[in-house]
């Protein structure tokens, strides 16, 4: 089970890279939850609507899956994010600066259906990198 668990998560992946949101959608339970640090989202229409901010916000993301380990019904992502930023993100004019940043990704599944993810990403240093925020220095 733990391998086609990991097949899910890489076709939401796959998904969300090329810009299908249906199909991603699809793949979530209607009870689905999403933890992470835009807040939490519900459902598939949830979902949708967390992957389409990101996708406006960096029009070429891709996403590349670096890990997977899988045990029982949860599957551990160390994936990198990819973008040029190009739209407003959280009241964030575009800035034009292209972005990489690692993130972790725990999904809970139920007979292939997945019914949480656990996002975790270095969300200070997102907006410090497309200007939002001034870097911290550190100190000597």
């Amino acid at each position: 089970m733990s391998d086609e668990n990991k097949a899910v998560v890489r076709r939401l992946i796959d998904a969300f890279n090329d810009g299908r949101l249906d199909d991603g959608a699809a793949l979530l339970a209607e009870g689905y939850v999403y933890r992470g640090p835009a807040g939490d989202m519900h459902g598939p229409q949830g979902w949708k609507q967390l992957a389409a901010m990101y996708r406006s916000a960096f029009p070429d993301v891709v996403l590349t899956i670096d890990q997977q380990i899988a045990e029982g019904d949860t599957v551990a992502t160390r994936f990198t994010a990819r973008g040029t930023h190009r739209g407003e993100l959280a009241g964030v004019a575009p800035s034009g600066r292209y972005i990489t940043l690692p993130c972790l990704m725990f999904t809970r599944l139920v007979k292939g259906i997945v019914v949480e993810d656990f996002e975790q990403f270095d969300q200070l240093g997102m907006f410090q990198a497309i200007g939002k925020l001034p870097a911290i220095a550190a100190s000597a």
